[in-house]
Protein backbone atom coordinates (compact mmCIF):
# COMPACT_ATOMS: atom_id res chain seq x y z
CA UNK A 1 0.00 0.00 0.00
CA UNK A 2 2.81 2.10 -0.02
CA UNK A 3 4.90 3.35 -3.00
CA UNK A 4 8.81 3.85 -3.01
CA UNK A 5 9.91 7.66 -3.90
CA UNK A 6 12.99 9.02 -3.60
CA UNK A 7 14.08 11.95 -1.37
CA UNK A 8 16.51 13.18 -3.44
CA UNK A 9 14.53 13.48 -6.18
CA UNK A 10 15.58 16.71 -7.54
CA UNK A 11 13.03 17.55 -10.22
CA UNK A 12 10.33 16.99 -7.95
CA UNK A 13 11.78 18.60 -5.39
CA UNK A 14 11.72 21.83 -7.70
CA UNK A 15 7.59 21.24 -7.52
CA UNK A 16 7.71 22.27 -3.15
CA UNK A 17 9.09 25.63 -4.53
CA UNK A 18 6.05 26.50 -6.88
CA UNK A 19 2.59 27.87 -6.06
CA UNK A 20 0.13 25.33 -6.47
CA UNK A 21 -1.51 26.63 -9.65
CA UNK A 22 1.55 26.93 -11.68
CA UNK A 23 1.89 23.14 -10.39
CA UNK A 24 -1.67 22.09 -11.36
CA UNK A 25 -1.16 23.46 -14.80
CA UNK A 26 2.11 21.62 -15.32
CA UNK A 27 0.84 18.13 -14.70
CA UNK A 28 -3.38 18.88 -14.99
CA UNK A 29 -2.53 16.99 -18.89
CA UNK A 30 -0.43 14.25 -17.40
CA UNK A 31 -2.40 10.69 -16.77
CA UNK A 32 -4.01 10.75 -13.20
CA UNK A 33 -1.56 8.22 -11.80
CA UNK A 34 1.32 10.51 -12.88
CA UNK A 35 -0.43 13.32 -10.74
CA UNK A 36 -1.00 10.93 -8.05
CA UNK A 37 2.55 10.01 -7.76
CA UNK A 38 3.55 13.46 -7.70
CA UNK A 39 0.97 14.72 -4.98
CA UNK A 40 1.98 11.59 -2.73
CA UNK A 41 5.38 12.99 -2.93
CA UNK A 42 4.63 16.88 -2.02
CA UNK A 43 3.47 17.61 1.21
CA UNK A 44 0.14 17.63 1.94
CA UNK A 45 -1.12 20.82 2.59
CA UNK A 46 0.66 21.77 -0.90
CA UNK A 47 -1.03 18.68 -2.28
CA UNK A 48 -4.25 19.51 -1.29
CA UNK A 49 -3.91 23.28 -2.76
CA UNK A 50 -2.77 21.82 -6.02
CA UNK A 51 -5.86 18.83 -5.62
CA UNK A 52 -8.41 22.04 -5.20
CA UNK A 53 -7.25 23.57 -9.10
CA UNK A 54 -8.44 20.29 -10.73
CA UNK A 55 -12.31 19.19 -12.22
CA UNK A 56 -14.52 17.34 -8.99
CA UNK A 57 -14.34 13.92 -11.64
CA UNK A 58 -10.27 14.32 -11.60
CA UNK A 59 -9.71 15.14 -8.00
CA UNK A 60 -11.33 11.80 -6.93
CA UNK A 61 -9.71 9.78 -9.42
CA UNK A 62 -6.72 11.07 -8.38
CA UNK A 63 -7.29 10.65 -4.51
CA UNK A 64 -8.52 6.82 -5.30
CA UNK A 65 -5.18 6.53 -7.10
CA UNK A 66 -2.99 8.15 -3.75
CA UNK A 67 -4.61 5.46 -1.32
CA UNK A 68 -4.03 2.48 -3.59
CA UNK A 69 -0.49 3.60 -4.57
CA UNK A 70 1.22 -0.04 -4.43
CA UNK A 71 4.69 0.26 -6.29
CA UNK A 72 6.17 1.62 -9.37
CA UNK A 73 8.83 0.39 -11.54
CA UNK A 74 12.60 2.16 -10.81
CA UNK A 75 13.23 2.87 -14.36
CA UNK A 76 9.32 4.44 -14.32
CA UNK A 77 10.69 6.83 -11.08
CA UNK A 78 14.07 8.13 -12.68
CA UNK A 79 12.07 8.99 -15.94
CA UNK A 80 9.56 10.79 -14.07
CA UNK A 81 11.85 12.70 -11.99
CA UNK A 82 13.91 13.11 -14.83
CA UNK A 83 11.46 15.10 -16.88
CA UNK A 84 10.35 17.51 -14.17
CA UNK A 85 14.22 18.33 -13.64
CA UNK A 86 15.04 18.86 -17.21
CA UNK A 87 12.53 21.75 -17.17
CA UNK A 88 14.17 23.93 -14.23
CA UNK A 89 17.76 21.97 -13.99
CA UNK A 90 18.74 20.48 -17.17
CA UNK A 91 20.43 17.44 -14.65
CA UNK A 92 19.37 14.50 -13.10
CA UNK A 93 19.80 13.53 -9.51
CA UNK A 94 19.94 10.39 -7.79
CA UNK A 95 17.07 8.78 -6.33
CA UNK A 96 17.19 6.94 -2.56
CA UNK A 97 13.46 5.12 -1.69
CA UNK A 98 11.64 6.00 0.88
CA UNK A 99 7.63 5.05 1.70
CA UNK A 100 4.84 7.23 0.59
CA UNK A 101 1.39 6.70 -0.35
CA UNK A 102 -1.44 4.65 0.80
CA UNK A 103 -4.66 5.96 2.59
CA UNK A 104 -3.12 7.87 5.18
CA UNK A 105 -1.00 9.89 2.59
CA UNK A 106 -4.67 10.26 0.77
CA UNK A 107 -6.58 11.32 4.43
CA UNK A 108 -3.94 13.77 4.96
CA UNK A 109 -4.47 15.75 1.66
CA UNK A 110 -7.64 15.38 2.28
CA UNK A 111 -7.46 17.10 5.70
CA UNK A 112 -6.39 20.35 4.38
CA UNK A 113 -8.82 20.51 1.89
CA UNK A 114 -12.18 23.02 2.19
CA UNK A 115 -14.97 20.93 4.24
CA UNK A 116 -17.82 21.39 1.14
CA UNK A 117 -14.74 19.69 -1.00
CA UNK A 118 -13.68 17.25 1.44
CA UNK A 119 -17.07 15.79 2.20
CA UNK A 120 -17.41 15.52 -1.71
CA UNK A 121 -14.26 13.80 -2.51
CA UNK A 122 -15.04 11.09 -0.02
CA UNK A 123 -18.59 10.44 -1.19
CA UNK A 124 -17.78 10.15 -4.76
CA UNK A 125 -14.82 7.85 -3.70
CA UNK A 126 -17.54 6.06 -1.69
CA UNK A 127 -19.67 5.50 -4.76
CA UNK A 128 -16.86 3.89 -6.53
CA UNK A 129 -15.18 2.07 -3.64
CA UNK A 130 -17.16 2.36 -0.07
CA UNK A 131 -14.43 0.35 1.39
CA UNK A 132 -11.81 2.39 0.87
CA UNK A 133 -13.96 5.61 1.45
CA UNK A 134 -14.48 4.15 4.90
CA UNK A 135 -10.85 3.44 5.26
CA UNK A 136 -9.83 7.10 4.36
CA UNK A 137 -12.24 8.71 6.26
CA UNK A 138 -11.94 7.00 9.18
CA UNK A 139 -8.26 8.00 9.14
CA UNK A 140 -9.23 11.52 8.64
CA UNK A 141 -9.08 13.90 11.64
CA UNK A 142 -11.84 16.56 11.91
CA UNK A 143 -11.74 19.47 14.67
CA UNK A 144 -14.63 17.75 16.95
CA UNK A 145 -12.55 14.90 17.21
CA UNK A 146 -10.01 17.28 19.46
CA UNK A 147 -12.65 16.21 21.78
CA UNK A 148 -11.01 12.99 22.26
CA UNK A 149 -7.56 13.88 22.91
CA UNK A 150 -6.24 13.53 26.22
CA UNK A 151 -5.70 16.83 28.78
CA UNK A 152 -2.31 17.14 28.30
CA UNK A 153 -2.40 17.23 24.68
CA UNK A 154 -4.87 19.81 24.94
CA UNK A 155 -3.04 21.59 27.30
CA UNK A 156 -0.26 21.65 24.70
CA UNK A 157 -2.24 22.71 21.79
CA UNK A 158 -4.02 25.50 23.78
CA UNK A 159 -0.28 27.02 24.23
CA UNK A 160 0.48 26.48 20.13
CA UNK A 161 -2.63 27.87 19.05
CA UNK A 162 -3.23 31.75 18.71
CA UNK A 163 -6.25 32.93 20.95
CA UNK A 164 -7.64 35.03 18.28
CA UNK A 165 -7.74 31.65 15.60
CA UNK A 166 -9.51 29.76 18.67
CA UNK A 167 -11.75 31.82 19.45
CA UNK A 168 -13.20 32.10 15.89
CA UNK A 169 -12.75 28.10 15.35
CA UNK A 170 -14.70 27.46 18.33
CA UNK A 171 -17.71 29.75 16.75
CA UNK A 172 -18.49 26.68 14.79
CA UNK A 173 -17.08 23.40 17.19
CA UNK A 174 -19.06 20.88 18.73
CA UNK A 175 -20.52 21.67 22.83
CA UNK A 176 -18.02 18.68 23.64
CA UNK A 177 -15.04 19.96 22.11
CA UNK A 178 -16.24 23.71 23.89
CA UNK A 179 -15.70 21.97 27.11
CA UNK A 180 -12.68 19.81 26.52
CA UNK A 181 -11.05 23.08 25.65
CA UNK A 182 -12.48 24.99 28.79
CA UNK A 183 -11.54 22.15 31.06
CA UNK A 184 -7.52 22.57 30.08
CA UNK A 185 -7.67 26.37 30.50
CA UNK A 186 -7.48 28.28 33.93
CA UNK A 187 -11.02 28.90 35.20
CA UNK A 188 -10.27 32.57 34.46
CA UNK A 189 -9.22 32.08 31.14
CA UNK A 190 -12.08 30.17 30.37
CA UNK A 191 -14.56 32.46 31.87
CA UNK A 192 -13.28 35.32 29.22
CA UNK A 193 -13.10 33.25 26.24
CA UNK A 194 -17.07 32.59 27.31
CA UNK A 195 -17.55 35.81 27.35
CA UNK A 196 -15.68 36.69 24.07
CA UNK A 197 -17.90 34.35 22.06
CA UNK A 198 -20.98 35.60 23.16
CA UNK A 199 -20.10 39.10 22.59
CA UNK A 200 -18.85 38.37 18.84
CA UNK A 201 -21.29 38.66 15.91
CA UNK A 202 -22.08 36.55 13.17
CA UNK A 203 -19.22 35.48 11.44
CA UNK A 204 -19.07 33.54 7.93
CA UNK A 205 -19.43 29.77 7.96
CA UNK A 206 -15.44 30.05 5.86
CA UNK A 207 -13.65 32.12 7.95
CA UNK A 208 -14.79 29.77 10.76
CA UNK A 209 -13.87 26.49 8.75
CA UNK A 210 -10.36 28.32 7.57
CA UNK A 211 -9.63 28.88 11.46
CA UNK A 212 -9.87 24.96 12.44
CA UNK A 213 -7.88 24.15 9.45
CA UNK A 214 -4.89 26.17 10.77
CA UNK A 215 -5.61 25.06 14.45
CA UNK A 216 -5.37 21.25 12.71
CA UNK A 217 -2.61 21.78 10.74
CA UNK A 218 -0.60 22.88 13.98
CA UNK A 219 -2.13 19.89 15.45
CA UNK A 220 -1.17 17.65 13.47
CA UNK A 221 2.52 19.13 13.61
CA UNK A 222 3.22 18.36 16.71
CA UNK A 223 1.61 14.69 16.48
CA UNK A 224 3.95 14.03 14.09
CA UNK A 225 6.51 15.83 15.94
CA UNK A 226 5.48 13.64 19.36
CA UNK A 227 5.17 16.61 21.38
CA UNK A 228 1.41 15.59 21.42
CA UNK A 229 -0.71 12.36 21.37
CA UNK A 230 -3.48 12.54 19.29
CA UNK A 231 -6.88 9.57 20.29
CA UNK A 232 -9.06 7.60 18.91
CA UNK A 233 -9.14 7.82 14.90
CA UNK A 234 -6.45 10.58 15.00
CA UNK A 235 -4.01 8.13 16.38
CA UNK A 236 -2.92 6.82 12.79
CA UNK A 237 -1.41 10.37 12.53
CA UNK A 238 1.08 9.88 15.60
Amino acid sequence: DRILFGRSSKGLEALKWMDARAVAELVRHEHPQIIAIVLAYLDADQSADILAQFPEWLRADVVMRIATLDGIQPTALHELDEVIEKQFTGKTGALKTSIIGGVKTAANILNFMDSSQEAALVEQIRKVDENLGTKIQDLMFVFDDLADIDDRSMQEVLRAVPSERLLLAMKGADETVREKIYKNMSQRAAEMLKDDLEAKGPVRLSEVEAAQKEILAIVRKMAEAGTIQLGGKGEEFV
